[in-house]
């Protein structure tokens, strides 16, 4: 099968699935925005915003690799030219993550007070971190669903449904999160941090509800469940374990940071979320490339066409970096002004600007990290990424922010963790792809 990789097509599949990655940072951002600039206990309320969103972040991420699993078998399989023979296996991936997620969700509501103490949270933090996370927990389930339906999207190369979904999706939470947060005089009143926290819920129902319709409507995927599952249900679930294990050692990176930066006090933590959140947005944009990557990888792998692989990986890294350099460089220029749009309070863009300048840094780091991870998961490669993070966490994230935090670097410290694990999760991927594939694309153009 011949796989178009030129520029056109990359950004075709590249650009939608941009926009569709930054849906949930969207969310996240738009309610750190919204929340900073509230008349009382803003950064109060900021910094619970930030540690519940670490937390949920976590569940997601844990969870939703459901959709890179899936992505990767259905692209292969449509590489191949098999499709008709993976049609019943999204159903029973679906059934299976949303099954899980209401485990999580019915696990996690009674506990959420010892959750985020767990996180450093105390006193008002903690009662606003509660009343939060006890609203938005809700639209977990429909966050998985979405991102299951994602990831057979981009199974079968169209990133452009997921696209619409995720711009309807931010554009239903902004509009909510004006009406709720500050209310309308007259007709709904004031709900500050439980109106960011409805508006996000009812984004992701009706996220969901149009990814059910246009799956449905628009692809031959059926959602009966039947049984028996299918062949390719245990290497899917083996795919799920290993990204499930790889993002605890992730969300073990974002725990520590979280909690460091919520002991060093409310002012520290409300800047950490704020350029948290910047740096994910970042990072979900650079995405778009790495979503390609992970898309015609699987394809291309399918079709045992190596030296399009190879060819594939040189543009996407081009491509990556220099979408990288810009937003670093969008950022260095409205630097002061991108902090005051979250909050006025001087004690938090004080913390907020000694940290944002490593923010920016690492965003063509990342680039290049992403895109390589996107193809690895393209290719099934999940053990090898599971592996990689868990060493990247044990052996350079938290020594390095035990040192830092040791000499009193502060949120400095959680930034040049950041920064070196990044490093540490992108160069082997680099190393290992090349290492692995320009032989194979070498003796494929002797035949």
């Amino acid at each position: 099968m011949n796989v178009n990789i030129s520029f056109k097509n990359i950004n075709k599949l590249a650009i939608p699935a941009l926009i569709a990655g930054i849906a949930e940072p969207v969310l996240s951002i738009t309610d750190t925005a919204i929340i900073g600039n509230i008349d009382t206990n803003a950064t109060e309320s900021l910094a619970a915003v930030g540690i519940v969103g670490a937390f949920i972040s976590m569940l997601v991420w844990v969870f939703g690799q459901i959709r890179s699993a899936i992505s990767s078998i259905v692209s292969q399989y449509v590489g191949a030219n098999k499709i008709n023979d993976i049609k019943e296996l999204p159903a029973q991936a679906i059934a299976i993550i949303v099954f899980g997620s209401l485990i999580v969700l019915a696990i996690s509501y009674p506990f959420s007070r010892q959750i985020f103490q767990f996180y450093n949270a105390s006193g008002e933090i903690l009662e606003f971190c509660i009343t939060y996370f006890n609203i938005r927990i809700f639209g977990f389930p429909f966050a998985l669903f979405v991102f299951a339906i994602f990831g057979t999207f981009r199974g079968l190369q169209n990133t452009f449904y997921p696209m619409i979904i995720a711009i309807v999706g931010a554009s239903i939470n902004i509009i909510l999160d004006l009406i709720l947060v500050y209310g309308i005089e007259g007709f709904v009143p004031a709900m500050h941090i439980e109106g960011a926290a409805y508006a996000s819920v009812i984004a992701q129902v009706s996220m969901a509800v149009i990814s059910l319709y246009l799956l449905i409507k628009k692809t031959p995927i059926s959602l009966k469940v039947r049984l028996p599952f299918h062949v390719e249900i245990p290497r899917l679930l083996g795919m799920i374990g290993n990204l499930f294990i790889r993002t605890i050692a992730l969300n073990v990176a974002l725990y520590f940071a979280t909690s460091y930066a919520t002991g060093y006090g409310k002012e520290y933590i409300a800047a950490y979320t704020i350029s948290l959140n910047i740096w994910l947005l970042g990072a979900f944009m650079i995405d778009g490339y790495s979503s390609a990557g992970n898309i015609l990888s699987g394809k291309l792998l399918g079709a045992k066409d190596y030296k399009s692989l190879l060819e594939l990986s040189n543009k996407l890294f081009k491509y990556g970096l220099i979408v990288g350099v810009c937003i670093g460089l969008i950022g260095f220029l409205f630097y002061n002004f991108i902090g005051e749009i979250f909050t006025k309070e001087t004690a938090v863009l004080e913390q907020f600007y000694a940290v944002f300048w490593i923010v920016l840094i690492t965003q063509p780091i990342n680039a290049v990290t992403f895109i390589f991870d996107g193809m690895f998961k393209g290719m099934g490669e999940m053990k090898y990424l599971r592996n990689l993070l868990i060493l990247a966490t044990g052996f350079v994230f938290i020594p390095t922010l035990f040192f830092f935090d040791y000499l009193e670097y502060k949120l400095v410290a959680i930034w040049i963790a950041f920064t070196l694990w990044i490093i540490a999760r992108g160069l082997p991927l680099v190393f290992k792809f090349r290492n692995k594939f320009i032989p194979l694309a070498e003796n494929s153009s002797k035949i």
